[in-house]
């Protein structure tokens, strides 16, 4: 990362795009604490706010729920995730339809994890969608929906080579993705080699760099190990014996995070996707100093 100068930024005089991650609440508090983070960061307008799809399918319902919840009382655009696991080609068409019927425009199309657990060999339902690519030309044949799905700047630690997933994230676009949101990095270096090897391919869609505050860096970098992002000693050293410090590690996590951001900003970036975790004043804070107001 650049070295980063506060006093220097001005905010951002071009458009900027952000997008919000949110994941279904599994009790009433948690729902409580979800209503609360999406009403704190509906009036930045983000430009939709897609909501997650457990392990296995395990939160259809939860997801479905909250997509619903999401349009009858906001004017934001929900984007449900939507995955391969755990369902035939019937099932899944039919969560399509019904998305199609509520008004959903935007789908995260995803192969999603195995239902033993991130790690462990994925097996498709033998009757179901049997891979990103397949789900997502499933979408485009029921709706003209606006079909985002995931990019990996590290490589997912399922692939070959960074040259396959290259070749896998051309299958999705072939087959009608729009856009794509990638998988959290801290080092914004290999976001822009992996997008100068996108381009190189003659992929041209949106690449959009997903950003992950560090709200918790222990949990942060376990979630990193097992999803094949790195983890630099650089971030670990800034988070060094804070964790029972909860207020000097949010301090910490802004200002991580907005060094991040600017940088991005500095390599031509204008979209960001923020995975909130269901919390909104880190994210509202970053989006402030964008330059982004309510």
């Amino acid at each position: 990362m650049s070295a980063f100068n506060a006093r220097s930024r001005q905010p951002q005089a071009l458009p900027l795009g952000i997008s919000f991650e949110f994941f279904p609440p599994k009790n009433d508090k948690m729902a409580e604490n979800l209503w609360e983070s999406v009403q704190r960061l509906a009036p930045l307008k983000p430009r939709f706010v897609s909501v997650t799809y457990g392990a296995g399918g395990s939160t259809r319902e939860r997801t479905h729920q909250t997509v619903k919840r999401i349009l009858d009382e906001t004017h934001l655009k929900p984007a449900a995730h939507l995955t391969c696991v755990a369902a035939t080609k019937a099932e899944t068409d039919e969560i399509i339809k019904d998305y199609w019927d509520m008004g959903v425009r935007h789908i995260v199309a995803l192969r999603g994890d195995p239902t033993t657990g991130i790690g462990t060999k994925f097996e498709a339902h033998p009757e179901g969608y049997q891979s990103s690519v397949d789900l997502v030309a499933g979408i485009k044949k029921i709706g003209d929906f606006d079909v985002c799905v995931s990019a990996y700047p590290e490589k997912h630690p399922e692939s070959a080579s960074i040259e396959a997933e290259i070749d896998l994230l051309k299958a999705k676009v072939d087959a009608g993705a729009n856009r794509a949101i990638t998988q959290f990095f801290f080092d914004n270096a290999h976001y822009f080699r992996y997008l100068e090897r996108v381009r190189k391919a003659g992929i041209n869609i949106e690449i959009i760099p997903g950003i992950l505050p560090v709200q918790n860096f222990t949990a942060a970098a376990n979630f990193a190990q097992r999803t094949g992002a790195s983890v630099p000693e650089w971030l670990a050293k800034r988070f060094e014996g804070l964790d029972e410090d909860v207020e000097t590690r949010r301090m910490v996590a802004a200002a991580v995070a907005i060094e991040q951001v600017y940088d991005l900003l500095d390599g031509g970036v204008s979209e960001f996707h923020f995975y909130t975790m269901n919390k909104a004043d880190l994210v509202f804070a970053i989006c402030h100093m964008l330059g982004l107001r309510t």
